[in-house]
């Protein structure tokens, strides 16, 4: 039954009990998980249109998805809302059986049909651009076009750059855009043909790029890997098992530096499918030991140094992943100086540190910011990471398909406790003053 009673903000509007950010996949599983928890009073935005389906349609340039295709994700374990029923009622049983893996518009579909059933409330085209404190224990959430909604708490599902930025060189930023993209970017690949292409990275995301130059007719795609070789091993397929999945959280901080230092140390990995999909074209090789260390203009041509001498070429595309940087989100500037890192709480031995994930935040056991200084801003603990930036104390969970049916019912049980205790006197009250008779004595 419903169990929370409804507040109005300082304004005199209903407020919200939970607005969720972000209505991909992990959003609409998190606000679906809070339906199922009888917390109805809920919103998910969205910046992008409707049907979008977040990556999928836009920079998610795979053919299929690599995750096997009876791992379960927003379905949460409800087999009638998982992926499998989708398919077999749209191609029927006997094209589930022969599928390998599942094509990426399908699941985009796929998602689409997710968010219609469950009836999550979404508000499309809707980008939060500041969250602040607000009376009555509150958060203001202001839109772009000025409007404030308040809610008791946030949930920030905003995917793989919800933290800081698609991050690439300063050196190739700084080149005029017509002469580079980061893998993520809007990329217009019919413009490439005739053109020559470097992409930096040897991650699946730069594969991918790569074979969407090769596939638009580039001249010519040279692909550049810092290592000396690439890295062909997936660890996101080992960790893939409900004891990590569920516990990694629970171990103390030297524990879950090591397990996740060691795995985004590796990076992810690119299946088989996705390097043949480059090197069936003559026009495509792989250059190792080559980082990247300037590069600069020819005139209508880019010159990159890399450790192995000078290449030209006519576009850069950078595979290069997120940096985690909150200053850069509008959401967070009023408290992103005072969000506790995992470098303000765990000091790494020597041989384990690692600059890059120090700046992952450190999150509570709910998914919530902490604070870096107790006392200063301490309102974000009603703010919830539910996106790239949970990795580091929480293993893969609001980025990750295979790890929904864990991560998801953890954060909702984080969410509703917070809700829970914040009305503890009101349930008092409610108990003490609870007198429905069951039974008519005779």
């Amino acid at each position: 039954m419903p169990w929370l009673e409804p507040r109005k903000g300082p304004d005199g509007q209903p407020a919200l009990d939970v607005l969720i950010v972000g209505g991909g996949q992990s959003g609409v599983a998190v606000a679906s998980g809070l339906l199922r928890a009888m917390v109805t009073n809920i919103l998910v935005v969205d910046r992008a249109p409707r049907g979008s389906a977040g990556p999928w349609r836009t920079y998610a340039r795979m053919r299929t998805l690599r995750s096997p295709k009876d791992y379960t994700g927003p379905d949460l374990d409800l087999p009638s809302l998982g992926y499998q029923a989708w398919h077999e009622a749209r191609y029927g049983a006997a094209s589930w059986q022969g599928l390998a893996l599942i094509r990426t518009e399908d699941w985009a579909a796929y998602l689409d049909w997710v968010r219609e059933t469950t009836g999550v409330p979404v508000r499309d085209e809707a980008e939060v651009v500041d969250i602040a404190p607000a009376p009555g224990g509150l958060l203001a959430a202001t839109f772009r076009d000025g409007t404030i909604r308040h809610a008791r708490k946030i949930v920030l599902a905003t995917g793989q750059d919800g933290a800081g930025l698609w991050w690439m060189p300063e050196f190739v930023a700084s080149l005029p855009e017509r002469f580079r993209a980061h893998a993520a970017d809007p990329i217009d690949f019919g413009a490439l043909r005739g053109r020559r292409v470097a992409v930096l990275g040897a991650g699946a995301s730069a594969f991918d790029n790569a074979a969407m130059a090769l596939e638009a007719g580039a001249a010519e795609v040279v692909l550049f890997c810092r290592r000396p070789e690439p890295q062909v091993v997936q660890p996101y397929r080992w960790l893939t098992f409900a004891g990590f999945l569920r516990h990694l959280s629970d171990l103390d901080d030297a524990w879950r530096w090591r397990f996740m230092r060691h795995i985004l140390a590796l990076r992810e990995g690119f299946p088989q499918e996705t390097y043949d999909r480059c090197a069936v074209h003559p026009t495509f090789r792989v250059q190792t030991g080559a980082q990247w260390t300037a590069a600069r203009l020819d005139g209508e041509t880019v010159v990159v140094e890399t450790a192995t001498g000078s290449h030209t070429a006519d576009f850069l595309i950078c595979g290069t992943g997120v940096e985690m940087d909150f200053p850069l989100r509008p959401e967070l500037s009023r408290c992103a100086s005072n969000i506790a890192l995992w470098t303000d709480r765990y000091d790494p031995p020597p041989d384990e540190r690692d600059d890059r994930l120090a700046r992952f935040p450190y999150l509570a056991a709910d998914f919530s910011l902490l604070p870096r200084v107790p006392g200063r801003t301490d309102w974000m603990s009603d703010i919830h990471m539910f996106n790239i930036a949970s990795t580091m104390s929480f293993g893969p969970s609001g980025s990750s398909i295979n790890a929904m049916t864990t991560a998801v019912p953890k954060l909702v049980a984080g969410v509703t406790r917070g809700l829970f205790k914040g009305d503890l006197d009101r349930h008092w009250r409610s108990l003490q003053a609870y007198n429905e008779p069951q039974a008519v004595l005779r």
